[in-house]
């Protein structure tokens, strides 16, 4: 039976249908699907360049209906009749399409949803918004949803539908300004984006999905329908053990990388290592070293890679340059297994501006600050997030939790938290908006840490949380239900700063600048620190740590041994960037490798065998971790010694059973007869000495030291030291 035109067309009016099939229409449901006028029941189908559509019934495949053209921009109807279930059969002039109708399914988030996503407290967002496979009404398909609140139209397109923005135009709830659509016979592995008509109609370029939990590799951009099966994770027992060591008194000794330049193949067109390759060669490098972390820069997914990550748009998804997101929990799974915790690099302060990003998502300044003057960062040329808006603050702090919870990461090292904490940060007097008391604190960033931080430690208890922040801003690692922000610990900047300069003079010249190695000391326990030698301090034409030594090469090697053992025989915990470990002579090179022939090189092998027995003297002695937090386990035995350039740091364990003895001589003159007072009476060990011949020395130096009742630096006992030349020694009580 034929209908006339408009039997099929009821319900809708021509400028309706028109701005359907333009792709300017913003609630397709009202037209597309099926819908009951009286007794009659019309299927409408957007399919621009089909030849034909037919409506068929699910169950017995028998035709209802041959839909007719009733706009030459490719929509059809017809009438069926009763409610049966249906699938379209799609005739294009090269195929055959059998898929069920997307307008046919109701909504599918749920109130709630909407409800703590438009409160910024919906912690799950990579579940909820993103592309989800899922099934509905017992139909394998992918949910896609995206906030887009001030949009006159959004659309998902992808190779599904050969990039039409017409094909799959979405359905809004007002309520959250969230667009929803669910595809049918979609599954994981799907390219995808979402085309944008801002309020004024204008289209957009085509955006990769805020939330989408796998990306294209660089430089493509389009998001990538991430699978929803469990990870089978292997690691029960170091979750449980993290959980228990939440306060983290122990060794903790990070090696920070960057992996696309950690190991390259130069056989293979210098590509850099996939996440299976990382897992069989970074992993057992680590753990040989005796690290008890990986830090690795950020590897959120990032379009420029000479951002080294810090300038990612893709949140809540690994980068595509190593492989799958399956592949990277594999790899956080094996670090488990290995005993070696995972800290990423985390980039809250800001992101890029490329238009396929997030800025100005729907055409409006969604994520970002409408005035430069509080959302744009001239130093980085990148955006900064309006953490006044519900939205945006639960947007961040759900993806802090997709890595800690859905990866099982053990903590996020937050970068550049100063820029987000003062409104002037880097801004010139006019270029900044004070808060609403006049100041230059930012109250939504404080407020937002808080809140992150809390958050946190509510529901992953086996993870910590690092500031790189670089100011004397009081209380980042102080509790919030105390007034300070919450971290567990800080970088301290001004600890390296500090004694990084005074590395670089020539001994001749230290005693004059003796405090910079002690001043760290007098903050020392104001914040739960690390001391980081970073990847900021070998870059940029700072050179590498080898090349800040002063001296010829032999020299350049023992004050940077010198220095490692100064670092490790200090409180608080350590960093080292790749590269260090086996003193490598040239600045990172983000494009190239860690020059690992330097390992042919006795002395440069010597370097990281240091590394290696620093690490396993700090793991094993109590004395070497309890002051790293608490001040009781430390105190100078020598201090103001300038004119000699020497420097004692006694450490003590909780229960004083313990004590180490760190001395070390900054300058190239050996030392004979160095009177040391201790604390306690007996035999002192020498346990590892950084001008040791293993690790490239000139092997000056003793095996042991008795105590004497000679009183020096108010100690009843002293010992007398040998002290090698541009050289650290530890001497461990022995009793």
């Amino acid at each position: 039976m034929r209908y006339e035109r408009t039997d099929l067309m009821i319900g809708t009016v021509r400028e309706g249908l028109q701005a359907l099939v333009e792709g300017r229409h913003g609630d397709p449901f009202s037209i597309l699907g099926r819908h009951q006028y009286g007794s009659l029941t019309v299927v409408r189908a957007l399919m621009p360049g089909a030849l034909a559509v037919e409506v068929v019934e699910a169950e017995t495949g028998k035709v209802l209906a041959e839909l007719e053209t009733i706009h030459e921009g490719g929509l059809f109807a017809g009438v069926t009749g009763g409610t049966t279930t249906y699938f379209f059969r799609v005739h294009w002039p090269d195929a055959i399409q059998e898929m069920e109708d997307p307008y046919s399914f109701p909504l599918l988030l749920g109130e709630l949803d909407l409800h703590l996503i438009g409160q910024g407290t919906h912690y799950d967002l990579g579940r909820t918004l993103g592309a989800i496979p899922m099934e509905v009404e017992g139909i394998e398909g992918v949910r896609f949803s995206v906030w887009a609140p001030n949009a006159r139209r959004v659309s998902v397109v992808g190779d599904f539908n050969s990039w039409d923005g017409r094909r799959y135009p979405m359905r809004l709830r007002p309520q959250a300004g969230i667009w929803e659509l669910f595809i049918p016979r979609l599954t994981h592995g799907e390219r995808y984006k979402f085309e944008i008509l801002d309020g004024n109609g204008n289209l957009l370029p085509q955006k990769a999905d805020p939330v989408a939990r796998a990306s294209e590799a660089a430089p493509s951009t389009a998001s990538i329908v991430a699978s929803s099966k469990p990870f089978r994770w292997n690691d029960e027992e170091w979750m449980r053990r993290q959980r228990t060591e939440r306060d983290r008194e122990g060794a903790m000794s990070i090696y920070e990388v960057h992996l696309g330049s950690w190991l390259r193949i130069a056989e293979e067109g210098n590509r850099h290592l996939d996440w299976v390759e990382l897992s069989q060669r970074l992993i057992p490098y680590v753990q040989n070293l005796g690290f008890t972390h990986i830090e690795m820069l950020p590897i959120m997914e990032h379009p420029f890679g000479g951002s080294w990550g810090y300038q990612p748009l893709g949140l809540f998804a690994p980068t595509g340059r190593h492989g799958t997101p399956e592949d990277f929990a594999y790899f956080i799974d094996r670090c488990h297994q290995a005993g070696i915790g995972v800290i990423l690099d985390w980039v809250p302060a800001h992101f890029p501006t490329d238009v396929w990003g997030l800025a100005r998502f729907d055409g409006t300044p969604l994520y970002e600050h409408a005035d430069p003057r509080e959302g744009f960062h001239k130093d980085w040329n990148t955006l900064i997030y309006n953490l006044g808006r519900n939205e945006v603050k639960g947007f961040l702090i759900a993806s802090a939790l997709e890595w800690l919870e859905h990866y099982h990461v053990d903590a996020l090292r937050v970068d550049a938290v100063a820029s987000m904490l003062y409104r002037d940060y880097s801004r010139n007097e006019g270029e900044w908006i004070p808060n609403q008391y006049g100041g230059r604190e930012n109250l939504e960033a404080v407020e937002f840490f808080k809140h992150l931080n809390s958050i946190i430690h509510d529901r992953c208890p086996h993870a910590f949380t690092a500031a790189e922040e670089s100011t004397a801003w009081p209380g980042v690692t102080r509790k919030t239900e105390e007034g300070g922000l919450g971290f567990d610990f800080k970088w301290n900047m001004g600890w390296m700063h500090d004694t990084l300069h005074y590395m670089q003079d020539d001994p001749v010249y230290r005693k004059y600048h003796h405090g910079a190695m002690s001043f760290g000391m007098i903050y020392a326990y104001s914040e739960r620190f690390i001391l980081p030698l970073s990847h900021d301090e070998v870059v940029h034409g700072k050179g590498s740590l080898l090349g800040k030594m002063p001296g010829d090469h032999w020299q350049k090697l023992a004050n940077l041994r010198a220095y490692y053992g100064f670092m490790w025989g200090h409180p608080g915990k350590k960093l080292l960037f790749m590269g260090g470990e086996l003193a490598q002579e040239s600045e990172w090179n983000h494009d190239g490798s860690v020059v690992w022939d330097l390992l042919d090189r006795p002395d440069h092998a010597g370097v990281q065998r240091l590394i290696r027995d620093l690490n396993a003297l700090y793991a094993q002695e109590p004395a070497l971790q309890y002051g790293d937090l608490h001040h009781e386990g430390f105190e100078w035995a020598v201090a103001d010694d300038a004119e000699n350039s020497v420097y004692g740091m006694l450490r003590s364990s909780p229960d004083r059973s313990s004590h180490v003895l760190v001395a070390s001589n900054m300058t190239p003159m050996p030392r004979h007869g160095y009177r040391v007072g201790v604390p306690a009476e007996g035999r002192w060990e020498v346990v590892l000495n950084t001008d040791a011949a293993l690790y490239g020395g000139s092997n000056l130096g003793q095996t042991e030291a008795w105590t004497e009742r000679v009183s020096v630096h108010s100690k009843e006992f002293s010992i007398s030291l040998v002290l090698p030349p541009l050289a650290t020694v530890f001497l461990r009580w022995r009793g």
